[in-house]
């Protein structure tokens, strides 16, 4: 099978494409695309309990605490104790924060309508029927190595 045949390499060639065309974008205002995810994923009003930020990204609450750092230093965002529960820690956006969320949101919705604007509607239902079939595949641990 050559490569471009490959599901996963049409998947992860695609990805690498979008991550490098949004942290273009991101660069122009000192931010990358994790950060940008990241502050699309903070609630602008009521702040966002840290530890629902990274199943909501797929990523290690690792990560998440390295990122969250460098955010906190670039005054994107600040923490504080939820009110409800003191144990817990909520993450907010600084007006900062909310402009370059507000970017990032702009940039997502420019590139969704690019794609909409030039792939029929059946075509994306397809797609997302296929993705989506990958992803249960692969939750429910259907697919089987015979190496």
């Amino acid at each position: 099978m050559k490569r471009e045949e490959s599901i996963d390499y049409n998947i992860k060639a695609s990805w690498h494409a979008i991550s490098r065309m949004y942290n273009q974008q991101a660069a122009k205002y000192d931010i990358t695309t994790s950060i940008g995810f990241v502050l699309l994923n903070i609630d602008s009003e009521e702040g966002t309990p840290a530890t629902k930020i990274a199943p909501l990204m797929g990523l290690e609450a690792r990560s998440l605490t390295r990122m969250l750092k460098s955010m906190e230093e670039k005054g994107l965002i600040f923490k504080k104790a939820d009110p409800t529960d003191k144990r817990s820690v909520r993450i907010y956006l600084t007006p900062e924060g909310k402009k370059k969320k507000e970017v990032s949101r702009r940039t997502v919705k420019a590139f969704n309508q690019a794609v909409l604007s030039e792939v029929p509607q059946d075509k994306l239902n397809a797609f997302f029927e296929v993705v989506g079939k990958i992803n249960e595949l692969i939750e429910d641990n259907k697919i089987l190595f015979t190496v």
